[in-house]
């Protein structure tokens, strides 16, 4: 069965109000978690509200009790290894295991040179994430202390105090699609995050996961395979024209790029046919922060 999430931008707009009341909303729905990315600012001007990601899930680990929840995905171009594995166990033992610890190399140019970080061009950033995701793992999983020597990251006899109270720490998700990350998948993660695709596509990248898992001696079965795609529902008629009028695309481009959109029998029918191409999680990415109203219908319509 597709488990159903919802995913948010947080630097669209998201406030302390708004987040509370998702947050509250998507608990009480039944939705399986919420997500949300982790940025400083949008890609484009202007600048809007961009609430911390870290402390955004503090607060959300300490005021749910069910929802799954984490970032899609928080940046290694920004965050240093090292304090992302304490931030996240902490959080994590908070919330009594509920964090999925999505990782990634960073990719958005605007906000690292507002705020004077070093983003890096492609193979050196791929490089320092392929660290960052050992340093992460190895604190992480270890009882010892580690000592790590790398071009971007050195650790001398760390050790993670206290020790995470699920063994290993928080499931660790890694986000896209490429060769490189999916090698990073077979090597770390427990779960695989692709962004909008198509069933079609997202099966033959699944397929192509399951070989190198099998090759490198795991189970298939042993890495989670999940989504975070657009989405766009509307109510009635009316208000999903306005929805897709909004996007200057039509019905016919949107659901070709793989964005699930329609009304409730559409999107249902969309939703079946990535859960029958093997897709376990799906998280719809909501813009609408104050639309909480077509949140609720949309919970009512696929739930």
């Amino acid at each position: 069965m597709l488990d159903i999430a919802i995913m948010i931008e947080g630097q669209n707009g998201l406030t302390w109000s708004r987040w509370q009341k998702i947050a509250k909303l998507v608990e009480e729905l039944g939705f399986v978690g919420l997500y949300r990315s982790d940025h400083f600012t949008n890609a484009n001007p202007p600048d809007i509200e961009s609430l911390e990601l870290w402390i955004a899930l503090t607060w959300l680990a300490d005021n749910t009790k069910r929802i799954e929840f984490g970032p899609l995905v928080t940046p290694f171009s920004f965050r240093h290894p090292a304090l992302t594995a304490r931030m996240a166990s902490a959080v994590d033992d908070l919330s009594n295991g509920r964090l999925t610890l999505g990782l990634g190399a960073g990719w958005q140019d605007r906000e690292h040179n507002l705020f004077g970080f070093d983003l890096l061009d492609m193979k050196p950033r791929f490089d320092r994430f392929e660290e960052g995701m050992e340093v992460v793992s190895r604190l992480l999983i270890s009882d010892d202390p580690v000592t790590f020597d790398g071009k971007y990251y050195q650790l001398r006899g760390a050790t993670l105090l206290p020790r995470p109270q699920r063994k290993g720490g928080p499931r660790i998700l890694v986000g896209g699609s490429g060769k490189r990350t999916l090698r990073n998948v077979v090597k770390y993660a427990v779960e695989w995050n692709c962004v909008i695709l198509t069933p079609h596509e997202f099966a033959e990248k699944n397929k192509r996961l399951s070989e190198m898992l099998m090759t490198a001696g795991r189970e298939p079965e042993s890495v989670r395979r999940s989504m975070m795609t657009g989405c766009i529902f509307g109510r009635d008629d009316a208000a999903l024209k306005d929805k897709i009028t909004a996007r200057k695309r039509t019905f016919d481009e949107l659901r070709g790029r793989g964005i699930v959109v329609g009304d409730a029998a559409q999107v249902k029918e969309q939703l079946h046919e990535l859960e029958e191409a093997d897709l376990e999680r799906v998280m719809l990415q909501w813009l609408d922060l104050d639309d909480l109203a077509g949140l609720e219908s949309l919970a009512k319509a696929v739930l």
